[in-house]
């Protein structure tokens, strides 16, 4: 017997802009007619690819296109590549959320998923009502949900909160009981999606060693979304990139990643966006983000010498909001540098607004670096990230002579040194 469990064949994804389902009447009724005689659907000859750096022509976008591959049963499959690239698409197919257009995919055993906050989750329901219910979901009886119950609500850390209903909690509370119960109720197949960026960095460490632990000692599959490359490389052995909503390449993570950054960064420091599309949620939007050397002597090469000036702009939609920006300084394989934010959060009225971070020359390290951005509600609660905001580059400088390039570590702060003859010796 196969010990793949999971077999995708062909499969496609086509959306129309600005419509819901297939876009029309009149679209479905030429589709229809099309179908009843036995011919092809018109509109799977038509549409562009899902490239949203660009305007179109077409009203008709493929979010996926001939997309194959096999899971095995064990296996951690990672799926990487930059926003729009078909990702949280091909998640949502795979759990069965929404169809392809066309193609066909084959799964062997139970799925759960976490796909987005409040995935699965009735808002009204406690956390202890939604635990029975997902467990139902998957066909668990009352007993083996029980069995497990004590252990979902340790991992999540929402004791006092499990008879409160859910539409109370926080997005971090909600994401670690969802997790909590995708990968405590036994699912043969475990989808993640980067929703694990909400919940805090111990939290996210019990996630990620409880996904090995669920394909190292459990032999379940897992799918795995992350911009973490750190936690891809970490967890999985093959991963997938998607570029545009088709496969660029499929193999051994380690390659896959190198090929991914090599090709999807390059240096941008200045990126401003429209308020309809901005990142952000319903209550804080980003309009710019920007990077601003302090050059000197007319240099136009970011140094390790060169202090730095994070600038962003955003719009708060509601008065009264107590709101912070920070930032997160990764560099370009996913090592988390540092996060920076104000020590206490503004109440801010309706409005636009900026704020500025100072970082000091003498303290990043030669070599690539990203920036994240953090919208923190009421000191505490992040409510949304948004990943690779910027990218920049940090230069060592040419010297007569001596070591050139990036130093072991991290950091590389200018620390100060003295000499001093010793007459004791």
């Amino acid at each position: 017997m196969s010990d793949v469990v999971i077999k995708v064949e062909n499969i496609s994804k086509q959306y129309r802009l600005g419509a819901v389902g297939t876009g029309s009447l009149a679209h479905d009724l030429n589709r229809t007619w099309h179908r009843v005689r036995g011919k092809e659907d018109p509109y799977l000859k038509i549409g562009e690819v899902n490239d949203r750096s660009i305007k179109g022509r077409s009203e008709y976008v493929w979010a996926l296109k001939d997309i194959n591959f096999e899971v095995k049963q064990g296996e951690v499959l990672g799926i990487i590549g930059r926003n729009g690239a078909g990702k949280s698409t091909l998640l949502k197919i795979l759990s069965r959320t929404t169809t392809p257009t066309t193609g066909k995919i084959k799964i062997k055993g139970r799925v759960a998923s976490l796909l987005e906050v409040g995935t699965g989750f009735h808002p009204e329901l406690s956390g202890r009502e939604n635990i029975f219910l997902n467990g139902a979901i998957l066909g668990m009886t009352r007993n083996e949900i029980t069995r497990k119950f004590d252990e979902i609500v340790d991992f999540a850390g929402v004791e006092r909160y499990i008879d409160t209903p859910v539409k109370r909690y926080s997005s971090g509370m909600y994401v670690r009981l969802a997790f909590g119960v995708a990968a405590h109720l036994e699912p043969e197949i475990l989808i993640v999606d980067e929703v694990l960026a909400v919940g805090d960095a111990e939290f996210q460490k019990k996630a990620l060693g409880k996904m090995k632990d669920v394909s190292g000692q459990d032999g379940r599959t897992v799918l795995f979304v992350s911009h973490n490359m750190v936690a891809i490389q970490t967890l999985c052995d093959r991963s997938i990139l998607l570029n545009n909503g088709r496969i660029e390449n499929i193999g051994e993570t380690k390659e896959i990643i190198n090929n991914y950054l090599a090709k999807a960064f390059i240096n941008s420091i200045d990126r401003s966006w429209d308020i309809g599309i901005a990142p952000g949620n319903e209550f804080v939007k980003i309009l710019r983000a920007k990077l601003i050397p302090q050059f000197k002597n007319n240099s136009n090469l970011i140094t390790i010498y060169t202090p730095l000036i994070f600038e962003f702009n955003f719009n708060v939609a509601i008065d009264n909001l107590f709101i912070s920006i920070a930032l997160e300084i990764h560099t370009l394989d996913g090592v988390h540098i540092f996060t920076s934010g104000p020590s206490e959060a503004s109440e801010l009225k309706k409005g636009t607004y900026i704020t500025t971070c100072f970082v000091p020359g003498s303290f990043l390290n030669n070599g690539l670096y990203t920036t994240s951005i953090q919208i923190i509600k009421n000191n505490i609660e992040m409510i949304h990230r948004e990943p690779n905001v910027l990218v920049f580059e940090i230069n060592d400088i040419v010297r007569p002579s001596g070591y050139t390039g990036k130093w072991p570590g991290i950091l590389r702060p200018t620390l100060e040194w003295t000499i001093n003859s010793d007459k004791n010796i």
